[in-house]
């Protein structure tokens, strides 16, 4: 009997895969517990349907990311923070004041997770951030942080 995995399968295969397994076995155990559907012509099209799907939204995605990626890389945002007496910030710059900052400089709305920080932002100048976009690209943003 041929089977669709829809779970992984320890020792048999990985989703999306077509098995030949034994009746009971596929019947009984795969199939029964939910790891499987037998797999007729119309689930093996139906599947083939939605991968297609999930591929075209997946490469929409991507487009989307990297040109993000593009205005990124082309932006620098201004921060103004207060100074302490020796001319140091107090605290530090954070990711929700750099989304922020972005989406009213530049009407770019991004979720804080993205934006790699090593290290805090912790002085008056000019910084390079690096954001992890998701797919394997990643963008740099230009910061500039002013003391008031």
């Amino acid at each position: 009997m041929k089977v669709l995995l829809i779970k992984e399968v320890k020792g048999l295969g990985k989703v999306g895969e077509v098995k030949e397994v034994k009746d009971g076995y596929g019947k009984n155990f795969l199939i029964g517990k939910g790891f499987a559907r037998a797999a007729t012509t119309e689930i093996l099209a139906q599947h083939a349907a939605n991968e297609l799907i999930v591929a075209q939204n997946l490469e929409k995605e991507v487009n989307a990311l990297k040109e993000m990626a593009k205005k990124l890389d082309k932006c620098e945002i201004v921060i103004t923070k207060k100074l302490g007496q020796n001319g140091h910030l107090f605290g530090s710059v954070t990711k929700d004041e750099i989304a922020a900052a972005l989406k009213e400089q530049h009407n770019i709305e991004i979720d804080k997770k993205h934006i790699n920080e090593k290290f805090a932002i912790k002085t008056v100048g000019e910084h390079d951030l690096d954001f992890k976009l998701g797919h394997g690209l990643h963008a740099k943003l230009h910061v500039d942080v002013q003391g008031e």
